[in-house]
C-alpha cells in the first residue's frame, strides 16, 4: 500500500511537471495577444493564427459572451483523433474570451509511458517485497522450529537446561527465560519431593511414639501420675504435629498469594509499618529492632502479601536466634536497578555449607517445622526476586537478603540531598 501511494504521488508530480511547459507557453501567448491585439488580429477576426518566434503555432478563437464580467482563465485537455490538445480559455476583452490550443501529444505519450513504467516498477517492487517477506519469515521460522523441537524433546522426568548457542542473538533472551523457568521447575520439583517425604517422616515419627507410649501404658494398670505423664507427652507431640500441619497449610496459602494482584505502594512506608510491629515482638523478648531504610520514598508495584511473608520470616528467625539484648537491623537501599532489603542479627551465625532453604532443614536447637525459609524462597521467586543468607564478617550473626529487581516499576525516590 505504501508503494502504491508513493507511486501515485510521484506519477501526478511528474505529469504536472511535464505539462507545466505547455501551460506556461499558452499563458505567455494569451498575455501577448491581449496586450498586442492590433498586431496579432488587426482585422478583429473571430478565428486567426499567430506566430511567435521560438513558439509553436496556435489557433486562436474569439468567443463573445452576454456578460460584461471577465472570466477567469482555466485549462482543459481535449483529444482529437490521434492528437491531444491543451486548451486555455483566457479573457480577451470585457464581453469576450479567447480559446488557445496547443498540441501536447508528445507530452501525453511521455506521461502514458511513465505510467506504464511506474506500474511495472510497482509490480516488480511488490513481488520483491513478497519474496523478501517470505524469505524472512522462513528464516525466522527456522530458530522457532528448532526451539519447538527442543521443547518437545524435553523429558519432564529429567529436566535440564536447553542449549541455545546455535540460535540467533535475537532469541537469546527467550532462551534464557525458558532456562530460568526450567531451573525454577527443577527447584520446585526437587523441594516438593523433599516436602512430601519430610511431611510423611515428620508426622509418622510422633504418631509412632504416641502409639508406643499408649501401648506401653495400657499393658497394665498404672498410677495416675503415669497416665498423666503419657497424656502430657502425647499433647506435646500433637502440638508439634499441629505446628507442622499449619506450616503445610501455609504453603497452600502462599500458592494462592502468588496470584494476588500487585498494587502500587510506597515500599519504604510499608516496611516502616512492618518494622513497628516487629519492634513490639522483639521487645517482648528483650531485644531491639532498628530500622535503617533508604531512600525515603520508593513507589513500586508489588504483591505485598508475599513481601510481608519473606520479611516476616527473616525477622522472626533473627529474633529467635539472637541472644537477649541483641539488636536486629532492617535496612534497605537501591543499587544496580535493584531494591535490596537486609535483616542483620547478632546470633551465632549459620552453617553456609547447608541448604537452609530446603524443606525441613533445621538449624540450632530452637525447634520449628523447618519450612519457614522454604516458604520465604517460594514467595521471593513469585515476586521475581532472590533471597540469600550469609554470615556477618564483622562479628557473629547472619545477614538475610532479599533482592527485588525494579527495572519494570515506576520509581520515585527521594533521599537527603538527592533526588532520582
Amino acid at each position: 500500500m505504501l508503494v502504491v501511494i508513493i507511486s501515485v504521488i510521484l506519477y501526478y508530480y511528474i505529469k504536472v511537471t511535464i505539462f507545466e511547459t505547455a501551460v506556461q507557453d499558452l499563458n505567455f501567448e494569451a498575455k501577448s495577444i491581449v496586450e498586442n491585439k492590433e498586431k496579432f488580429n488587426p482585422n478583429n477576426l473571430k478565428n486567426f493564427d499567430i506566430q511567435i518566434p521560438h513558439k509553436t503555432l496556435s489557433n486562436v478563437q474569439i468567443i463573445h459572451t452576454n456578460t460584461k464580467k471577465n472570466q477567469k482563465p482555466y485549462y482543459s485537455m481535449q483529444k482529437e483523433e490521434t492528437h491531444v490538445f491543451m486548451t486555455l480559455n483566457y479573457p480577451y476583452d470585457s464581453d469576450s474570451y479567447m480559446i488557445l490550443k496547443k498540441d501536447t501529444t508528445l507530452q501525453s505519450k511521455i506521461v502514458d509511458q511513465i505510467l506504464i513504467d511506474i506500474m511495472m516498477v510497482n509490480a516488480s517492487a511488490i513481488l520483491l517485497v513478497l519474496f523478501y517477506a517470505l524469505l524472512l519469515s522462513r528464516m525466522m521460522l527456522v530458530p522457532i522450529k528448532i526451539l519447538t523441537t527442543k521443547l518437545i524433546n524435553l523429558d519432564e522426568k529429567f529436566l535440564k537446561e536447553i542449549d541455545f548457542k546455535h540460535l540467533p542473538e535475537e532469541f537469546c533472551p527467550l532462551g534464557n527465560s525458558i532456562n530460568k523457568l526450567i531451573n525454577r521447575i527443577q527447584t520446585f520439583v526437587k523441594y516438593q519431593k523433599e516436602l512430601f517425604v519430610g511431611v510423611a517422616h515428620e508426622l509418622k515419627t510422633p504418631l509412632a511414639v504416641m502409639k508406643t507410649k499408649n501401648e506401653v501404658t495400657l499393658l497394665k494398670e498404672r498410677d495416675k501420675e503415669r497416665y498423666m505423664e503419657a497424656l502430657v507427652s502425647n499433647n506435646e507431640a500433637i502440638k508439634t504435629m499441629n505446628s507442622m500441619i499449619s506450616s503445610i497449610l501455609e504453603i497452600g496459602r502462599q500458592e494462592g498469594a502468588q496470584f494476588e494482584e500487585p498494587v502500587n505502594v510506597n515500599v519504604i512506608s510499608f516496611l516502616e509499618k512492618l518494622g513497628n510491629g516487629f519492634k513490639i515482638l522483639a521487645h517482648q523478648e528483650s531485644k531491639e529492632v532498628i530500622l535503617n531504610l533508604e531512600p525515603k520514598i520508593l513507589n513500586m508495584k508489588i504483591q505485598t502479601t508475599l513481601l510481608t511473608h519473606v520479611i516476616q520470616n527473616f525477622v522472626q528467625n533473627a529474633i529467635k536466634f539472637s541472644p537477649t539484648g541483641a539488636k536486629i537491623t532492617i535496612s534497605s537501599k537501591v543499587a544496580n536497578s535493584n531494591f535490596i532489603i537486609e535483616v542483620t542479627d547478632e546470633g551465632v551465625g549459620i552453617d553456609e555449607s547447608k541448604d537452609l532453604f530446603a524443606p525441613f532443614k533445621r538449624f540450632g536447637d530452637k525447634g520449628g517445622a523447618g519450612l519457614g525459609l522454604f516458604l520465604a524462597k517460594g514467595a521471593a521467586q513469585a515476586l521475581g526476586a532472590t533471597v540469600s543468607i550469609k554470615n556477618r564478617t564483622d562479628r557473629s550473626g547472619a545477614i538475610s537478603t532479599l533482592i527485588v529487581p525494579i527495572q519494570n516499576h515506576r520509581i520515585k525516590q527521594t533521599s537527603i540531598g538527592k533526588k532520582v
